[in-house]
């Protein structure tokens, strides 16, 4: 990725991954504990600053941490990214082609920059949200059928 965004691969079961996933996990206990308070940090150089995270910066801190120290991917992007199709497509495990018949269709909002078409990374998510919660609907009613029949 770009400036705009980075991807953290996800950890192998090496002696290397296993320090870095428990480097996590310190980093959590210590974000999680000092929760508004000022945490003192020493850089490379030895120079000192006292940081203070606020509520909402603390939080995505403890969730990127939690994700990474069980071994998962991250991904990390600005809401007003713009995308191309073949990312957006990545985003909802569709093909490019399906993901191009979405956006001409009306599904998604979508601009074109000359002759490629962006969209925005927060449509995409509230696309994929709809989608989702959409096929959870579909399923309960599924469920819900499936217990009449017995």
């Amino acid at each position: 990725m770009n400036a705009y965004g980075s991807i953290a691969k996800p950890l192998d079961d090496s002696a290397d991954a296993a320090r870095e996933r428990d480097s996590a996990d310190q980093l959590r206990s210590v974000l999680a504990a000092s929760r508004g308070q000022s945490i003192g940090l020493v850089s490379a150089d030895g120079d000192r600053a006292d940081v203070t995270l606020n509520p909402a910066m603390t939080d995505l801190l403890l969730n990127v941490l939690r994700i990474f120290s069980s071994g998962d991917a991250v991904v990390l992007m600005p809401l007003g990214k713009q995308l191309t199709t073949q990312q957006a497509a990545d985003i909802l495990n569709v093909s490019r082609p399906y993901f191009i018949k979405l956006l001409e269709s009306g599904a998604l909002p979508f601009d074109k920059v000359g002759r490629h078409r962006r969209m925005k990374f927060e449509d995409v998510l509230a696309y994929k949200n709809h989608r989702d919660d959409e096929r959870s609907r579909a399923l309960d009613d599924l469920a819900e059928i499936g217990g009449d029949i017995y």
